[in-house]
């Protein structure tokens, strides 16, 4: 992931937030033997932005008119503090002018729902499958609009189908469903009912959309943490039967100023850097 405005990072929040180019990276989190998360902010001098390039210290994002191309150079955060090199290659099958505001302060793009990503990382992350690109935008920090969500894909015979459920500070609450066929075409669709199932290692809750008398279950757990969890999900949609990458985002327990120091030792600063190198 791409952040101008680090969202999760301490050193963001602490800054006031007045000077996202001031706090920019470029997030890799890999599974499994030899996983590694980066996330290192990194200040103004290390971003650098055309129309289709967006390069952040030595890693950059580069879209050529058909895939887009990410090049990773970063270190890996404690306790594997070592270099994650290599390139991601994402091609979209369509791509969506769709956009959703989930509320005033914050606008979410589905960009393309149904890709190919060809991955060669240096830990051995070799392999090539099923991929996806979207992106938000916000004029405020999440947790001042949002106490918690849970975002899910799912891939399906039709193409893919997306779920955002919120609540927001204000009471209010998000229950989105849409679908996106292989042409790229998008509309919003009745989601079946909003389905608890078990929480997070960090005892997250956790919820997604499933048919009425299935329970969903995690099949891979792919990042966890005190405020959020990232994860393959089996769930019934329809009657089909399908596995997507599920998120739950606590945003009441990230308000926590304890959560956020925690979180200083996953995300160093790096505040200069000279842009010298090819």
């Amino acid at each position: 992931m791409g952040f101008i405005g680090s969202v999760f990072s301490p050193w963001y929040a602490a800054s006031g937030r007045r000077d996202p180019q001031n706090h920019c990276c470029l997030n890799v989190a890999t599974y499994g033997p030899g996983g590694r998360f980066t996330m290192t902010d990194r200040g103004r001098s290390a971003l650098r932005q055309t129309t289709d390039t967006l390069t952040v210290g030595p890693s950059r994002m580069h879209w050529t008119g058909r895939h887009l191309v990410i090049d990773i150079d970063e270190i890996g955060a404690l306790p594997l503090v070592t270099p994650v090199r290599g390139r991601i290659t994402l091609t979209p099958q369509a791509v969506t002018d769709a956009e959703v505001a989930l509320h005033p302060n914050h606008i979410w793009r589905p960009f393309a729902p149904i890709a190919r990503i060809d991955v060669d990382l240096t830990q051995g992350h070799r392999w090539q499958g099923h991929g996806y690109f979207d992106a938000n935008f916000g004029t405020a920090a999440l947790e001042a609009d949002f106490d918690f969500w849970t975002w899910g894909r799912y891939p399906t015979q039709n193409g893919a189908q997306c779920f955002y459920d919120a609540t927001r500070r204000d009471g209010s609450t998000l229950a989105l469903g849409i679908e996106i066929d292989h042409a790229g075409k998008v509309r919003e669709i009745a989601a079946p009912p909003l389905t608890r199932f078990k929480r997070s290692l960090w005892q997250v809750k956790r919820e997604t959309r499933a048919d009425a008398g299935t329970l969903p279950q995690q099949r891979l757990n792919m990042l966890d943490a005190p405020f959020y969890s990232r994860s393959l999900v089996q769930t019934r949609l329809n009657g089909e039967v399908t596995t997507g990458v599920h998120e739950a985002l606590d945003l009441t327990r990230f308000r926590s100023p304890l959560v956020k120091s925690m979180l200083a030792v996953r995300v160093p600063r790096r505040a200069k850097w000279t842009q010298d190198r090819p």
